[in-house]
C-alpha cells in the first residue's frame, strides 16, 4: 500500500539533506499516516489517512 493519504491524496514530498559543508543529497518527506477504520458508503473500510485530515474530521470512525 502507497503512502497517500485517503481522503486529501498527500503523498510523500522531496528536498535535500544539507551537511555542515553544504553537501545536499536527496531525502524525502513522508506524511503522518495512520490506519483508522472509517465508515464509507456504510461500510467499514481500513484505510490510511494523514494526521491533519483526522484532526480538521474529514473522515468519519468507525464505531
Amino acid at each position: 500500500m502507497a503512502n497517500i493519504c485517503h481522503v486529501c491524496g498527500k503523498g510523500p514530498g522531496s528536498g535535500n539533506n544539507v551537511s555542515n559543508a553544504n553537501n545536499r543529497t536527496k531525502r524525502r518527506f513522508m506524511p503522518n499516516l495512520q490506519k483508522v477504520q472509517i465508515l464509507e458508503d456504510g461500510q467499514k473500510k481500513r484505510v490510511k489517512v494523514c494526521t491533519r485530515c483526522l484532526k480538521a474530521n474529514k473522515v468519519r470512525k468507525a464505531p
